[in-house]
């Protein structure tokens, strides 16, 4: 071959090596820009499709729509169904009106140290708050009206509900930390604060306390619930059996109401319509009155003197008697 023959032939494979190159580089512009706008394209559908919830107007509604075929969607006429007041409250005994009217007050004689203490202990209280309430002092001159009774009632069921939840906290921890099992007091002393603590709610639909009573609450329960919280982890014994003589206290007190409701000494609590949260709670007859509430309040007391005198006589390892809302 010549040499003008092979130097043609060289060039010609240069060129056709160039052109190769160029249309491959040509191929990955064109495929890099479409790799970038399909890439774009699928951000913005993407962007457009997902729904943020917590931006929404009205939360979950797109999707509940969307998801109108499933059974938990269906037929719901709301997206966000409202329980009744009365299914947010723990387990608690209904009182038929016989058991109500049949409590008796009771007394418990106390045996040996624990419990002489502890019945000291709640007659003290007892005596104290009478004298500095002015109670004794108003039954005897005969001017106790519903004011000093509604005021009476409100500050002792804020002290009240304090030693059920506080011995409920006291075992729920002492279970985490010895990772045993409570065998269920947690549940029965829980169940007995929320108790009283509807009690409270039930007076409070009467009066709203001023600053210097919630002042006067605020102080009490920080002094009873430390000293009680104390106690317990000391002696669990003599907290129940103190609870167990309150508990009789406040069957006196709520019997004595419902003797000067009957002599008519309260005539405006004779006459007044039960509360609505009452009536819900303790599921009261229609038309029931204010003395068939302190009916129902008196039986819950009576109730838990019988729970916490047994709750005392047990060992704390055993299991607990009483069973959700008996």
């Amino acid at each position: 071959m010549t040499y003008f023959a092979r130097t043609a032939l060289l060039f010609d494979n240069n060129c056709l090596n160039s052109l190769v190159r160029l249309q491959c580089v040509s191929r990955a512009r064109v495929s890099t820009s479409c790799w970038k706008y399909n890439s774009k394209t699928f951000d913005e559908k993407v962007e457009h499709q997902t729904i943020n919830r917590l931006k929404e107007p009205e939360p979950f509604k797109n999707y509940a729509k969307q998801s109108e075929n499933l059974k938990h969607f269906a037929n719901t006429g709301a997206l966000v169904v409202v329980k009744k007041e009365e299914e947010y409250t723990l387990p608690h005994p209904i009182w038929s009106k016989g058991e109500a009217e049949e409590v008796e007050v009771t007394h418990r004689k106390p045996v040996g140290l624990t419990d002489n203490l502890a019945y000291l202990t709640v007659s003290a209280m007892r005596l104290g708050f009478d004298i500095f309430s002015g109670y004794k002092v108003q039954i005897r001159l005969g001017t106790l009206d519903e004011r000093a009774v509604l005021t009476r009632c409100i500050f002792l069921e804020t002290v009240a509900g304090v030693p059920g939840f506080a011995a409920g906290m006291i075992r729920h921890l002492h279970s985490l930390r010895k990772m045993e099992r409570d065998h269920g007091w947690i549940h029965t002393l829980i169940e007995e604060a929320e108790n009283e603590r509807m009690h409270l709610m039930t007076f409070l639909q009467l009066r709203h306390p001023g600053p210097f009573f919630r002042g006067s609450v605020i102080l009490t329960q920080l002094v009873f619930t430390a000293a009680f919280s104390l106690a317990y982890v000391v002696s669990p014994h003599f907290c129940h059996r103190f609870v167990g003589y309150l508990e009789e206290q406040a069957v006196v007190t709520y019997s004595d109401i419902l003797q000067k409701m009957d002599e008519g000494k309260l005539p405006m609590w004779s006459r007044l319509p039960a509360p609505e949260i009452a009536a819900k709670y303790w599921k009261l007859e229609e038309g029931a009155m204010m003395r068939d509430v302190i009916l129902a309040i008196r039986a819950d007391e009576a109730h838990h003197r019988v729970v916490n005198h047994t709750l005392g006589d047990m060992d704390l390892k055993h299991k607990n008697p009483f069973g959700p809302g008996e």
